[in-house]
């Protein structure tokens, strides 16, 4: 601690007693003020302000560490602008302030102007009737932060008495320091979690992401591209499994509301008597079960994005008020008076002829044109052929690597197959044949009987065979010499091991069935 021999005059009893009943005073106005809270928020100012009520100074901050970065802050201050405060920052070892962190031993500066530890970082002024005390906080053996005050310099006044006093007044309110400093870190913790959330949601849905390189989805990603960055309503079109939800995703994370909510409602999951409460929310008692005001999907969504999945199916009633929204921006929760405005991007899909549903007086024709601003078909993947080889080896690695298994590639007679199969469940039915592909094989090549029957049947495939059981025979055993050669990069020798033939029936079989190995060999 640094202190400084001053002449003391002789003590007074009077007056002795005169601070301690001060000292009393102010210890239990901070512990009133600690009964009340242990928010830090609460608590700071009162007890900042009560210090210089009691101790006559001129102006006081508390600051916290920051463990990850070292920096240490002003939290709060007493006679202080914010301007002042904000200028306040300090390294750890840097100043009065960061030796008293430091160390977590107290500072004591009899006069601001004489010592260059003071660095008046505040730019309140280095004075010469001004003296300065910094205490530690501690919570147990750790420094979390530091107390510090400016009072008028006395001439034989023992700041030691001041520090003695701070000292107490630190330790009782530690405590709220602790929680606050907790609460920030933990806050400091969910952002860094939203941020890195947000960038893995934008990474996965980004259209350079969607897989198909075909003719068909290059024309989707670049609708995606067009309409991504405007406010625009969009419909997304096409069957069942297409990956509507993916482009709903994408246009949202390359949108300017990317950090906004993205929510989310299945119009033909929800139940037509419940559907208007989860859009639109109601207020307590509009019902028999609503015990509580409930915000429904809209309002979730305020600032962001509401993706309604399958839109025709939404009840005639349930048109009306979604038409209003989207013409007006506003809506009454259900039983409720109030009218809300929200600030909502909608994006809608649908796997059925909405234009058909009009004409057939299903659906609005007004809210379809609301809709029908912007629409995005999806293709069904038997349209997108070039895809199917793509798409199927990525959920084979994908697969591979959820099942920690080392399942590589497709024989060539299941890319056949793959590729004269119909896909009436397109994307998803894709995947799912993979996934189960990828859990039966035992080795590291798919072969035909992996597959779901579906696939192996072959009036379902397209792919049953012409002519008699001799060519079928030949057919199967040059695919089988073709997925060896392929495993063994064009290597006879290898491939016949591979096989559990020899090398010279393996070069024969090569030659009758015209397999060129040095095709494999790369």
């Amino acid at each position: 601690m640094n202190t400084h021999n001053t002449a003391r005059a002789e003590p007074d009893p009077g007056k002795a007693s005169q601070q301690r009943v001060t000292e009393l005073t102010l210890l239990y106005h901070v512990s009133r003020i600690l009964d009340q809270s242990l928010d830090m928020r609460d608590v700071v100012s009162p007890v900042l302000e009560s210090l210089a009520e009691f101790m006559d100074m001129k102006y006081a901050t508390l600051t916290l560490l920051n463990r990850k970065t070292g920096d240490i802050l002003i939290e709060a201050a007493h006679g202080l602008s914010p301007q002042q405060a904000e200028r306040g920052r300090y390294k750890l070892g840097e100043g009065v302030t960061g030796q008293v962190v430091l160390t977590g031993k107290p500072k004591i500066l009899e006069r601001t102007s004489e010592d260059p530890q003071f660095l008046d970082k505040t730019r309140r002024g280095k004075r010469a009737d001004t003296s300065f005390i910094c205490v530690p906080i501690k919570v147990g053996q750790e420094v979390v932060g530091a107390l510090s005050v400016d009072r008028p310099y006395q001439p034989g006044h023992d700041l030691n008495d001041d520090v003695r006093l701070l000292t107490i007044v630190s330790s009782m309110i530690a405590q709220a320091v602790k929680l606050r400093r907790a609460a920030q870190e933990e806050r400091d913790r969910l952002e860094a979690e939203n941020r890195r959330l947000r960038d893995e949601l934008r990474n996965r849905f980004r259209p350079a992401n969607i897989i198909g390189n075909s003719h068909e989805m290059q024309m989707v990603y670049d609708q995606i591209a067009q309409v991504s960055k405007t406010p625009t309503t969009v419909l997304i079109e096409g069957e069942t499994g297409t990956g509507k939800e993916l482009v709903a995703h994408a246009i949202h994370y390359n949108s300017d509301r990317e950090d906004k909510p993205f929510i989310k409602a299945h119009c033909a999951a929800l139940p037509e008597n419940l559907i208007e409460s989860e859009l639109f929310g109601h207020v307590k008692g509009a019902f028999t079960g609503a015990h509580a005001d409930r915000k429904g999907r809209f309002e979730l969504a305020h600032g962001g994005t509401l993706f309604l999945d399958e839109i025709g199916d939404l009840p005639a009633s349930i048109q009306i008020k979604l038409l209003r929204v989207l013409q007006e921006r506003e809506f009454e929760r259900v039983g409720g008076t109030q009218t809300i405005k929200v600030n909502v991007r909608l994006l809608a899909a649908t796997n059925r002829d909405l234009q058909q549903l009009v004409g057939e007086g299903k659906f609005r024709e007004d809210l379809f044109y609301r809709l029908h601003v912007f629409p995005i078909f999806v293709p069904p993947l038997r349209k997108r052929k070039a895809d199917i080889v793509l798409l199927a080896d990525y959920f084979l690695e994908k697969y591979s690597r959820e099942n920690r298994k080392n399942v590589r590639r497709l024989s060539s007679a299941v890319i056949d197959m793959l590729m004269s199969y119909h896909w009436p469940g397109n994307v998803r039915e894709l995947e799912n044949c993979m996934e189960r592909a990828v859990l039966v094989a035992e080795g590291d090549v798919i072969h035909p009987y992996h597959l779901p029957p579906t696939l192996q049947t072959a009036e379902a495939t397209g792919t049953q065979a012409k002519g008699n059981l001799k060519g079928i025979v030949d057919a199967y055993q040059r695919d089988l010499i073709v997925d060896a050669l392929k495993s063994s990069r064009g290597n006879i020798a290898a491939a016949a091991r591979t096989l559990g033939t020899t090398q010279r029936i393996l070069g024969y079989k090569v030659i009758k069935y015209q397999i060129e190995p040095k095709k494999y060999a790369g």
